[in-house]
């Protein structure tokens, strides 16, 4: 009989494809870095990807130097133009969270969460009915902002079970003089319950889910989809960066993840890999999903990724706020990725380590 690898490994000779290599974007100028991306039909805040500018005023070093557990609201004045150069002013409050890039000693500044009062909710804005949304704000430059907005924008050509994001220009000004203006990219990102909301779901908050408990096709595409961004900091059974969507109450949820600062593709100075990983470099892949000897699931996954191939090369091809060395890193990045996905013996030495390596898949990742 032949050993459950040899049969991966005879069943994959039919999924064997080839990378094209894309030409590299010319490195933009820096009136070029203001202009939109690409826009659609539809309104609303996150169902368009022009760059919004918003301006926030407050007494932000109060704001920013409050990173410890017991953290609290501070007001601010949030502003931005609208189409016809009115400028609209509402009224919120902010306060530091997250894990990793909460700590001084990791980022130089922390994610924020924005808490819109009730009444604002109701007012002809684009942030109207928007309740508590994260701003991602730059730890070290906000360049690797952009390089993490576009991985979410990687995993919204998936599924539409992702989180949606909205890059924004931020005017950050100290009321007290505190501190100097400054000005960073940073991502708006969609609240978790309207994106569950979206999906006619509900989010199940409950640890220590196995990974096989989940729907199983959608996981295989997240997990290679973790494995083709070099991403290991998640973690379905204790809920690192992950989200689980119930779409019916009988059948298994969705994982949905998030935060990908620490992607091998976004290669963040500040990002590392779990110690018990053994791993060198972030820019080192791993594939950190369950034992599975489903000779289907794989190459399935593996047709959608071949199919889908220049939708993802494109988002890095047709952005102009990257610079061309950054489009050749991730063209190189992710032509390895498809040359081992479409290697029968590759993709069974990756994808088979769970089966036949002690390496630890249930990580906490490295919030603690």
């Amino acid at each position: 009989m032949l050993c459950n690898v040899c049969k991966f490994l005879i069943f994959f000779n039919c999924f064997i494809f080839f990378s094209n290599k894309i030409s590299a974007q010319n490195k933009p100028d820096k009136s070029t870095r203001e202009k939109p991306l690409i826009h659609y039909t539809e309104t609303g805040l996150f169902n368009n990807d022009s760059i919004l500018h918003i301006k926030l005023t407050g007494r932000l070093n109060e704001l920013f130097t409050d990173r410890k557990d017991n953290m609290v609201y501070h007001p601010l004045l949030l502003q931005y133009q609208e189409k016809d150069s009115s400028y609209i002013s509402i009224s919120v409050k902010a306060k530091a969270r997250g894990n990793f890039r909460r700590l001084k000693e990791n980022c130089k500044w922390p994610p924020i969460m924005l808490n819109f009062s009730q009444k604002e909710k109701s007012k002809n804005s684009v942030f109207a009915n928007q309740h508590k949304l994260k701003l991602v704000v730059p730890c070290q430059g906000d360049e690797y902002v952009i390089k993490e907005w576009l991985v979410y924008k990687l995993y919204n050509l998936i599924t539409e079970k992702s989180f949606r994001g909205r890059l924004v220009q931020v005017e950050f000004e100290d009321s007290l003089q505190q501190r100097k203006t400054e000005t960073y990219y940073c991502i708006l990102l969609e609240d978790e319950k309207q994106m569950a909301e979206r999906n006619k779901a509900e989010l199940i908050d409950k640890k220590m889910i196995r990974m096989e408990q989940t729907n199983i096709p959608a996981f295989t595409k997240m997990a290679v989809f973790q494995y083709m961004i070099g991403n290991t900091d998640w973690s379905v059974p204790y809920l690192q960066n992950i989200k689980l969507l119930s779409l019916k109450p009988n059948e298994f949820p969705y994982a949905v993840p998030y935060d990908f600062d620490h992607a091998g593709i976004v290669n963040a100075p500040y990002a590392g890999a779990a110690p018990e990983l053994e791993i060198s470099s972030i820019l080192e892949r791993v594939y950190r999903g369950y034992c599975n000897n489903d000779q289907l699931s794989f190459p399935e996954a593996f047709d959608f990724f071949n199919k889908h191939k220049d939708e993802f090369y494109n988002v890095y091809k047709n952005c102009p706020l990257l610079t061309v060395k950054y489009v050749k890193f991730v063209t190189k990045f992710l032509d390895e990725f498809y040359k081992t996905i479409n290697s029968t013996k590759a993709a069974a030495a990756e994808f088979k380590k769970p089966c036949t390596t002690n390496i630890r898949i249930e990580l906490k990742g490295l919030k603690d």
